[in-house]
């Protein structure tokens, strides 16, 4: 079973470059916002809460992340519970404001996100391994915790198994 430590030094690989990892941390959060979204129409009313694909999918992720580690299992966990209030929002709109924030934060989340990866010169981790599809958030998190001067262990360990960031 793969650690917090392993998953991300092995996404890493694929962003070692900032200015891929800049458009990460753009691009990622509207791929997960625009998804769940979409995956929060229909749903079905269960003891007063919407039940959707959205909710188990955002469920189920948040599990992964505290499977790997509390503390930022608990950190993914607060942001997948927002990404869920956001979108069940966007899934109260009309169908074509839905639409626009589904289909097109989708569509526009993975232009930035190619763009990042023309810079990096490398395929995106998914392509090699679709567990990168789940890591991609959790990576974004820990660039902002890296960026904040916390968890800088796990950042170097992090580094003497993918390399330095560049640029």
């Amino acid at each position: 079973m793969k650690t917090l430590t392993d998953h991300l030094s092995q996404y890493a690989l694929y962003h070692r470059d900032q200015r891929n990892i800049w458009t990460h941390l753009v691009g990622v959060p509207m791929i997960v916002l625009s998804l769940a979204a979409l995956l929060a129409r229909p749903s079905i009313d269960v003891a007063g809460f919407p039940l959707s694909a959205a909710t188990v999918v955002l469920l189920v992720s948040a599990l992964f992340y505290l499977r790997l580690e509390l503390m930022f299992g608990l950190i993914m966990s607060v942001l997948m519970a927002a990404t869920l209030v956001f979108a069940q929002w966007a899934a109260s709109l009309s169908t074509m404001y839905w639409l626009i924030f589904g289909l097109g934060g989708f569509v526009v989340g993975w232009i930035i996100q190619f763009v990042g990866h023309y810079y990096e010169g490398k395929k995106p981790a998914f392509v090699d391994d679709l567990s990168g599809l789940a890591i991609g958030p959790l990576f974004v998190t820990a660039e902002i915790v890296f960026m904040l001067g916390l968890r800088n262990e796990l950042m170097h360990e992090i580094e003497q198994r993918s390399g330095k960031v560049k640029g």
